[in-house]
């Protein structure tokens, strides 16, 4: 892929400078002041481009490879031709994730609408709320009575910060995104489109219908904590949901009231977690997984995309299945079933 105007390639970073940065090790200090500007797969990387490889399985990309630089384990270094610079660390793919960050840093959050400072004067700011030295704040944005923004923070075009909400410091609120009831740590990024602290879905059955239980809870979004695209986060109905330190949740998933997740926990597109449920540190819900209500969720443990977790599932666990279940008894289960269907269809062509 050609560098497009939407990231444009780095000014450039030599490598001895990106070692030192990303604390790894340059096998060949000759190559100090060769110059990365990008980032790209191995297979179709150019000069001036840096990749990194995981395994041996990635040695037939190598043969395309035209890259400036690899990121790899020391135990694959040999692997590199010999006319590519070597960079070696335990951990590749996090060096990668951290040097793309460095060389793409607007691709880290979402993107400016808008080249202004401060308040636009297309924007709606009550009087009565507080925005720190360095808040940026885009047109058509609407910030309610007492709200609290810390410096700097984008709050970008068409999105709406409630009455009250706190917002840390170095946090982005990407294009109509709503957050209500709301308090955000430092350097939360909400995508597009999320809806963090609308009311939960709670009705108590009556001879006349459905009453409407009041939700009067908050959302408690703790540090460096990612929400993506058109997810929803529930406020608690008297309790709080909490999303703890470092989680991570990508697009269309939804969270309902009175949950709480722990630190460092990542939640895949279309999770659907149903309210008061507790999820610990470190777990990863794999995509369309719905979780059960009032269960827990220890921490460590991994879900398989598209699983039914009906009850509680032990810390550092993996589960998967309908209803989710050990992963050893859920791949067993699933090879009896295709077992008996080609059992039967043997049998059906016998006849």
């Amino acid at each position: 892929m050609t560098h497009s105007e939407f990231f444009p390639p780095h000014g450039g970073v030599r490598l001895d400078d990106l070692a030192a940065a990303l604390n790894l090790c340059l096998a060949n200090s000759e190559h100090g002041d060769l110059i990365v500007n990008g980032v790209s797969p191995v297979n179709r990387a150019k000069q001036g481009d840096l990749c990194y490889i995981l395994s041996r399985k990635n040695k037939s990309e190598l043969e395309t490879c035209k890259a400036t630089a690899v990121i790899c384990d020391p135990a694959l270094a040999s692997m590199i031709p010999s006319d590519i610079a070597v960079l070696t660390t335990a951990h590749p793919h996090t060096a990668f994730a951290r040097a793309g960050n460095l060389l793409h840093p607007a691709a880290s959050r979402p993107l400016p609408l808008t080249a202004s400072e401060g308040v636009h004067p297309a924007a709606f700011v009550d009087p009565t709320a507080v925005l720190e030295d360095g808040v940026i704040v885009e047109p058509m944005a609407v910030i309610g009575a007492g709200a609290h923004i810390g410096s700097g923070t984008r709050i970008s075009a068409g999105a709406v910060i409630g009455s009250q909400v706190k917002i840390g410091r170095d946090c982005s609120i990407a294009s109509n995104a709503t957050v209500l009831c709301a308090y955000l740590g430092n350097r939360v990024i909400i995508h597009n489109g999320a809806r963090i602290g609308q009311d939960g879905f709670g009705y108590a059955p009556g001879p006349t219908g459905m009453v409407k239980i009041v939700q009067i809870g908050r959302v408690i979004i703790q540090d460096d904590v990612e929400i993506g695209a058109n997810t929803c986060i529930d406020r608690g109905a008297m309790d709080d949901t909490v999303i703890g330190e470092g989680t991570k949740i990508d697009n269309l998933v939804q969270i309902a009231h009175n949950v709480r997740i722990g630190r460092h926990t990542a939640i895949v597109s279309q999770v659907g977690i149903a309210g008061s449920t507790r999820i610990g540190d470190g777990v990863q819900i794999g995509g369309q997984t719905g979780v059960n209500g009032h269960i827990e969720v220890g921490s460590g443990a991994k879900i398989a995309a598209m699983s039914g977790v009906a009850a509680d599932v032990p810390a550092g666990q993996i589960y998967g299945g309908v209803p989710a279940r050990p992963y050893k008894d859920f791949m067993r289960d699933m090879g009896e079933i295709l077992l008996r269907s080609r059992s039967g269809k043997k049998g059906d062509s016998g006849k």
